[in-house]
């Protein structure tokens, strides 16, 4: 493509326009794993300082082991946090935000700012049956 920006991206190049699509699916596929039900609980529980599966588990309360898992799992393949493995005898793993994770909260605190400042209007308008 002659005259066309392109970038390096996974090892192929591309356009400027496919790394706007790119981007667009990456942000909808995040947004699906925060939205879900644990997702951004779990966010804000790491983003208190590293923690341990039981410590998540324990501050959390009703969530399961395996939706923990699954929902750590889901928040790690997305780039939004870091499993560290000690490798120790006793095994340990501690979970930690990575950069991503931490301008993704910051920016989800940034939208509850939004909507405080324009919570009546929010409430005021009208809403459709769908």
């Amino acid at each position: 493509m002659s005259g066309s920006t392109h970038f390096e991206v996974s090892g192929g190049a591309v356009s400027s326009v496919g790394v706007e699509e790119q981007a667009r699916q990456v942000a909808r596929s995040v947004f699906a794993v925060v939205s879900t039900k644990w997702g951004l609980t779990v966010l804000e529980e790491v983003r208190q300082g590293p923690r341990r599966f039981r410590e998540l588990k324990r501050s959390i309360g009703t969530i399961s082991d395996k939706v923990l898992t699954q929902t750590l799992r889901d928040l790690e393949a997305h780039g939004l946090i870091h499993r560290h493995d000690h490798r120790s005898a006793n095994p340990r793993v501690d979970y930690t935000l990575t950069d991503a994770g931490r301008d993704l909260v910051a920016t989800v605190h940034g939208l509850c700012d939004w909507s405080r400042a324009h919570l009546d209007d929010l409430l005021e308008a009208p809403r459709s049956a769908g």
